[in-house]
């Protein structure tokens, strides 16, 4: 029997991106299927609209705003969306009246969750949070949620949120990826050298994660 190959992988990801739950869940699922594979993974900020106000912004309307396209136009891609990520276990309920937000709070409450080794779980529960219920991602409440529902404690989520506790470390990680390239997200850097961008299907991962732990 081999000896398991453990790769490294960097992955930078924003909480509002529909591609990063899908890629998110695609690596898990490779990794799954990887038998003699293991990973250490780590997340890392990145925020989509760092200049979205607090009340949030129609989807169809920041569609429309950011990518030309007419506000019906979003219907297929919607759908297309939640079958991707429902092959990957994950219910996504957006429609036309979904909110998008500003997620700079999100990742303050990330980089602590990181400290207290509950950054996963926080991750996927404000995933949850966003895609499958629909809440509202700038109020502290819910976030404090998400943070007990990753088995953290819900107080000491508050009282990060009422202050500026990581907010230069989120500035600094949000930094540091933007001039190493990160331009859109999902983003799974492997081993410091391998670069794979989007929310690809688990097939793809696995194919690419294998080849990467065969060179050793």
């Amino acid at each position: 029997m081999t000896d398991p190959k453990t790769l490294s992988i960097a992955i930078v990801s924003d909480v509002v991106c529909p591609w990063c739950v899908i890629g998110i869940r695609s690596l898990e699922v490779a990794l799954e299927r990887l038998p003699g594979v293991t990973a250490d993974i780590s997340l890392h900020p990145f925020e989509l609209n760092p200049d979205m106000p607090r009340a949030g912004e129609s989807v169809a309307e920041h569609i429309a705003r950011k990518y030309g396209r007419a506000p019906g136009e979003g219907g297929a891609i919607r759908d297309e969306i939640k079958r991707r990520a429902a092959e990957v276990g994950f219910a996504m309920n957006m429609n036309a009246d979904s909110r998008i937000w500003n997620t700079f709070d999100c990742h303050r409450l990330l980089h602590w969750a990181g400290q207290e080794g509950k950054q996963h779980e926080l991750k996927m529960a404000l995933f949850f949070a966003h895609f499958s219920e629909g809440r509202d991602m700038g109020d502290p409440a819910v976030l404090a949620d998400a943070a007990e529902a990753a088995g953290l404690d819900r107080e000491a989520a508050l009282a990060l949120l009422a202050s500026e506790a990581c907010a230069s470390e989120v500035r600094a990680e949000e930094h540091y990826w933007r001039r190493e390239g990160v331009q859109a997200v999902p983003t799974f850097v492997i081993n410091g050298k391998y670069v794979i961008s989007g929310g690809h299907p688990a097939e793809a991962f696995e194919r690419a994660l294998g080849k990467i732990a065969a060179e050793g």
